[in-house]
């Protein structure tokens, strides 16, 4: 997304699933958490994983990245074609960033702290990569969101503050070539769909990346590289709002 956001875009992507590994067992955990393994081996608690709860809650949080992903492409869309209406707009980034990232640090996962039974240290010190990706891609976009932001009132004005937002896109989608839904009855498909999204998520960062390298003189070619990047977040978003199980 971020995918970004994407990568975030991840991301997710740029952002949230809901499928995770499947935790330890009793022994790792403790006996009052070993119901809530994925997979339903742990406990007496059906599976989570490849559920109609589970698919539902995992399709609203890829269609949920998708609608703030697409407000972000129509933000970068505007900017690349140096329009001078809706000025207001520069603001949809960050605002969606940091909706993003405080979203995926509550809601990513259904037992993870703070809204399930896991503790803090469980969700992000824990044995399950899934949570701990979740969690990182929700800390990262808090910061580059933060960082968008300030630099949209004036604050952070030099170029190397333009660097971390191209750079969490590629790293997002470098993430998402090993985000795995575990065992669910379609992580073929999941896994079809992380990795699309993870090669546009890195092409866009990389093309973001190279367009603020470029001299300022040259801004008919730095536009073309803005509206790529702009085009690829667009697609990211509409992927993400098409997303199912």
């Amino acid at each position: 997304m971020l995918a970004l956001l994407l990568c975030l875009l991840p991301a997710g992507g740029l952002w949230a699933d809901s499928g995770h590994a499947t935790h330890d067992d009793a022994g790792s955990h403790g006996e009052g958490h070993a119901q809530h393994d994925h997979h339903g081996g742990g406990g007496s608690e059906p599976a989570w994983e490849g559920s109609p709860e589970g698919i539902a809650y995992s399709e609203f949080n890829h269609h949920l990245a998708g609608f703030l992903v697409l407000l972000i492409g129509l933000s970068e869309l505007r900017q690349a074609l140096r329009w001078q209406a809706l000025a207001w707009s520069r603001f949809l980034l960050p605002g969606a960033m940091l909706t993003g990232g405080i979203f995926l640090l509550i809601w990513s996962d259904h037992e993870a702290w703070p809204i399930g039974s896991l503790s803090f240290a469980e969700t992000f010190w824990g044995p399950d990569p899934e949570i701990i990706q979740h969690k990182t891609y929700g800390l990262l976009c808090l910061f580059v969101g933060t960082v968008e932001g300030l630099k949209r009132v004036g604050l952070f004005r030099h170029a190397a503050w333009t660097v971390p937002l191209p750079l969490f896109a590629i790293i997002g989608g470098l993430m998402l070539f090993g985000h795995s839904h575990g065992d669910h009855p379609a992580a073929q498909k999941i896994a079809l769909h992380h990795a699309v999204m993870g090669t546009l998520a890195i092409t866009a960062g990389s093309s973001r990346l190279l367009c603020g390298w470029r001299p300022t003189r040259l801004t008919e070619e730095r536009s073309y590289w803005e509206l790529l990047w702009a085009a690829l977040i667009l697609v990211i978003g509409f992927q993400l709002l098409i997303y199912s199980e």
